[in-house]
């Protein structure tokens, strides 16, 4: 599968190689820190790929870290460059929630993507109908502008789902969000009536897990995990809530997150059974 490489992944990419530079020369992250004049917080975003990094920057820290090859530093330095490059999500950063710009970059440039929802929808399957009831609810300050260009930017990160070479999504949705009518009866239907309609789309698997089911490994709420197109671009997994955003991409935090999904859809309704059940509760809807 192949996915055009864009900044969020070259910051990435940038990061973990420096973090590498970095570690193998056994230098601290606030030593260098203090070199560049710059919070220890705010180089760790430029190694977690989380923000890009200047250019004199880079200069010290390939200097510090004994970077001497002139084809090594221009890699590094073209990296540093895509980085700065502005996806077309940022179009929207007058209302995109603090910090999920970094999310939308890196489902619009992984793979696949594994996800777990608790409560509503999946952004890549709501319609535009769905989206605006649940905006309207969570993001009450927004005016109806804003309102309606939140709506616009989670229709375009569907593209993923429609291009050349899709973006594979496997999501699996707890009872409670295809039983909860969100925005009316109509709207509901709608949205039960498309979640049947992308599950016979060849890079959807959707999944319920049923209350008969009772625990499950995810109780503590909803979490996406995203893969990329290369195997030296490591996984992450986004979770949100009411406190913000979270990015884990420790090995044992990802792993954990792809065990516990693995339990999960064993938990769950066949793709096929959970597809009735949802086109029986899109029947029922009154």
């Amino acid at each position: 599968m192949s996915v055009s490489i864009g900044p969020t992944v070259r910051r990435r990419r940038l990061g973990t190689e420096l973090r590498r530079l970095r570690e193998a020369h056994s230098i601290k992250l606030e030593e260098v820190a203090d070199q560049l004049g710059v919070a220890a917080s705010t180089l760790s975003r430029i190694e977690t790929g989380k923000a890009p990094t200047r250019s004199a920057y880079l200069t010290a820290m390939l200097e510090m870290y004994g970077v001497d090859d002139p084809g090594q530093r221009q890699v590094l330095i073209d990296m540093a460059r895509e980085g700065h490059r502005k996806g077309w999500w940022a179009a929207y950063e007058d209302v995109l929630p603090t910090g999920f710009g970094i999310y939308v970059g890196l489902e619009a440039e992984a793979a696949s993507l594994r996800a777990y929802e608790s409560l509503v929808v999946h952004g890549l399957l709501q319609t535009a109908e769905y989206a605006r009831a649940v905006m309207t609810t969570v993001r009450r300050k927004l005016a109806t502008e804003e309102i309606e260009r939140s709506v616009t930017l989670r229709m375009q990160r569907q593209d993923a789902l429609l291009r050349a070479d899709p973006l594979e999504l496997w999501l699996i949705l707890d009872e409670a969000v295809v039983r909860r009518t969100i925005g009316g009866p109509e709207v509901m239907r709608n949205q039960l009536l498309h979640l049947v309609d992308a599950s016979l789309w060849s890079n959807v698997t959707l999944q319920v897990v049923p209350f008969s089911g009772g625990s499950h490994p995810f109780l503590n709420g909803p979490f996406c995990l995203l893969e990329f197109p290369e195997r030296f671009d490591p996984d992450v997994v986004y979770t949100e809530g009411v406190a913000g955003q979270a990015y884990l991409e420790r090995d044992r935090d990802v792993r954990s997150c792809a065990e516990g999904f693995d339990l999960l859809r064993a938990a769950a309704l066949s793709p096929a059974d959970s597809t009735d059940l949802i086109s029986t509760l899109a029947s029922q809807v009154k």
